[in-house]
């Protein structure tokens, strides 16, 4: 016979057990229904910016198919630190999802002494969206038509050719960096406060030699302004396809790109990683997106999955560590 303080206990016992399974279906449903509201997404620029408008080409796409906004906030300063930071304290319930710049990413982690986050322990990597090439160029009046030759030039003056960049550290800095320990050859670095005045002293003769954007350089190609003799990317690019990679012209593996892609804060739900990297896919093999990426120079990538692009991210922060500690390279 059942005591009444048996059936006490077997009642609570039910109820915790059915508390539980309203609790669990709850949380599987919550899962299920994200977004369950606007989703914001932190951009390291300004309004206007390469990456502000990369933003503002997909967000409305993730907008329309995922039933929420898309919330683009721009939080420029502290060399593309502010933006990152925010999403690195963020719950991890992808709400909060940040456009990612390669040097931010993997540049600075060695360029500063002291970051308020870290990338690997706080964020969880869920695709590459595009990225763009550089193109290496010289001043007409260099007497190289070849990379061969110019390799051959530099080796034969060393000190004697300068190359402009975007500042101490920029893409444009590394990748000639990297360059001059893969060729074994002796560039002197004059820094500019942006790429368009490191553009402007080129072709004004101020420097010889620049890894320029294809948007600053190509046009001054066409015109016969500048001589381009490479791109940085491991396959040509499509808008220049007569010109060589580097990667095959005698430095395997030579990749430099800036490239963009999503994040979300450590420890978000595998389910919520995979829809928006489902979503971000989907978004990118869009025609109008592809095209409007195509006017920024930038190359769609659709073959990307979370763990593709935290190796990237890792391999890539291995790299720029070495040059910067080669070069002897600090913040400005």
């Amino acid at each position: 016979m059942t005591s009444r303080f048996d059936l006490h206990h077997l009642f609570a016992a039910c109820v915790l057990l059915l508390a539980w399974g309203v609790c669990s279906t709850a949380s599987g449903a919550e899962r299920s229904d994200y977004p369950t509201r606007p989703i914001r997404l932190l951009v390291s620029f300004p309004p206007g910016g390469g990456a502000d408008t990369l933003a503002r080409i997909v967000t409305p796409k993730f907008a329309q198919s995922m039933g929420q906004q898309w919330v683009v906030d721009n939080r420029s300063g502290a060399s593309g630190n502010i933006a990152p930071e925010i999403v690195a304290h963020a719950a991890p319930d992808g709400h909060t999802v940040l456009l990612g710049f390669n040097t931010v990413l993997t540049v600075n982690p060695s360029l500063y002494k002291k970051l308020p986050f870290d990338v690997a322990r706080d964020f969880q990597a869920v695709t590459q969206l595009a990225a763009a090439q550089y193109i290496l160029v010289l001043h007409p009046s260099v007497p190289a038509g070849s990379l061969k030759e110019f390799i051959a030039l530099a080796k034969a003056e060393p000190g004697q050719l300068n190359y402009s960049s975007s500042g101490m550290g920029s893409p444009l800095h590394l990748a000639a960096e990297l360059f001059k320990n893969r060729a074994g050859v002796n560039l002197v670095h004059v820094p500019y406060k942006g790429g368009g005045p490191a553009a402007a002293a080129i072709l004004g003769g101020e420097v010889q030699v620049l890894f320029g954007s294809f948007a600053s350089s190509l046009p001054h190609v066409r015109a016969g302004k500048l001589k381009a003799l490479a791109v940085t990317g491991l396959k040509r690019s499509p808008v220049a396809s007569e010109l060589p990679t580097l990667n095959e012209s005698g430095f395997p593996g030579f990749n430099v790109t800036s490239w963009y892609g999503l994040l979300v804060p450590a420890k978000t739900p595998e389910a919520i990683v995979k829809k928006l990297h489902q979503e971000a896919l989907a978004a990118l093999k869009l025609a109008d997106v592809q095209e409007a990426m195509g006017r920024q120079g930038l190359e769609v990538t659709t073959n990307n999955n979370p763990a593709e692009f935290a190796a990237l991210i890792r391999n890539e922060t291995a790299i720029w560590a070495e040059v910067i500690k080669t070069a002897n390279i600090r913040a400005d």
